[in-house]
């Protein structure tokens, strides 16, 4: 099948984007490189394309009885100008995928997916959707999305959109005229860097881009690539759907056990979650960090007294701390941070320990958390 193209494949191309297939996507892996860019995310700030996700709108007298029937999340806990981040969970308790979810009326909720699962996920959704009163519409050929992360992404973004910079906080949402065209910017990101994300009509993506850039070039803004996406967010303990979590394993087993809220009513498999809560899970994602030089790779095998324990589900080298870092499905659920294990690379296995994720938090989110 043909590769599909954002409407930034010119832009990329033009900055030396270096272009892989992501899912059926052509997006740039890295522009100066993963290290630098990761860098720039960490020091200054980035822009990623993001136009692959998908883009859905539910709307209807009845939004959110179908919301809180298809997620783990209690969507009631926000209310317009809010988002939050959510599981959709299948009858025995596995992800059909993660999601953010902005609301925008108390009929008009925003959702935006994951690239790779958005048929799925938009099937799976009018299916559910019998019996209530909405109307759910896939609108991700419409959109664009700009993700601008970085400690200096709201210095960036207040030059010319001054209200986005005053939302108060992670997690809220607005709707917003973006060069002359309706938009919605949350504060969002992929990063564990201060940010947001613009979702634009197509057609202004790469003239939204181009401002961006020249907005930015005092503060030292560069373009960046997948490569450094996923460098980022493994650091802030962010989940990739399809390697860290899907339809097989639940949101307690991975340790996202906080998005699922009982008490809010019923929802699709909250019997197979309630079992769960009482009695514990046998198997739980762990964050494990090298306490030697080494770079592990998704796949790498953990061990723990000596036992194989379970294999990585993502890792990589963290430019950040300087060592290794990975989370996987470890079978011993009973692991604390501190408790020592290794990781096998390449036929030695090098000391590792487990921590407590995300492996790293910014200045600016401490902050904003307290």
């Amino acid at each position: 099948m043909t590769p599909r193209r954002t409407p930034l494949y010119e832009i990329h191309k033009k900055y030396g984007g270096r272009i892989v297939d992501f899912h059926g996507w052509e997006l740039p892996v890295q522009y100066e490189g993963i290290l630098k860019e990761h860098q720039t995310v960490r020091g200054a700030v980035g822009l990623f394309d993001v136009s692959h996700m998908g883009q859905i709108w539910v709307r209807g007298p009845q939004t959110l009885e179908f919301l809180q029937k298809t997620n783990t999340n209690d969507i009631s806990r926000v209310g317009p100008g809010q988002a939050i981040y959510s599981h959709l969970p299948n009858e025995n308790g596995g992800i059909v995928d993660d999601l953010i979810i902005s609301c925008f009326a108390k009929d008009k909720y925003f959702l935006v997916v994951n690239a790779a699962t958005l048929e799925n996920d938009f099937a799976w959704l009018v299916g559910q959707a019998k019996g209530f009163q909405v109307q759910l519409a896939n609108v991700s050929d419409d959109y664009g999305m700009i993700a601008v992360q970085g400690p200096k992404a709201l210095e960036l973004v207040a030059k010319e959109w001054p209200a986005v910079a005053a939302l108060p906080g992670r997690f809220t949402a607005l709707s917003i005229d973006v060069l002359g065209e309706p938009g919605i910017v949350t504060r969002t990101g992929y990063t564990g860097e201060e940010g947001c994300e613009f979702i634009v009509p197509a057609a202004i993506t790469a003239q939204l881009w181009e401002r961006l850039m020249s907005l930015g070039a005092p503060l030292g803004v560069k373009p960046c690539g997948l490569g450094c996406r996923d460098t980022l967010r493994l650091e802030a303990g962010y989940l990739l759907y399809g390697s860290d979590v899907d339809m097989e394993h639940s949101s307690y087993e991975a340790s996202y056990g906080w998005v699922v809220k009982l008490d809010k009513g019923d929802f699709i498999g909250k019997r197979h979650f309630a079992k769960q809560k009482a009695e514990g899970v046998k198997r739980k994602l762990f964050g494990i960090k090298l306490l030697e030089r080494g770079v592990p790779r998704p796949g790498s095998t953990v061990i723990v007294d000596g036992k194989h324990a379970g294999t990585f589900s993502s890792a990589t080298f963290s430019p950040t701390l300087g060592v290794g870092i990975g989370m996987g499905y470890l079978d011993r659920p009973d692991l604390k941070p501190g408790a020592r294990a290794a990781v096998e690379i390449h036929g030695r296995q090098v000391p590792a320990e487990v921590v407590r994720m995300p492996f790293y938090v910014s200045k600016e989110l401490k902050n904003a958390k307290a």
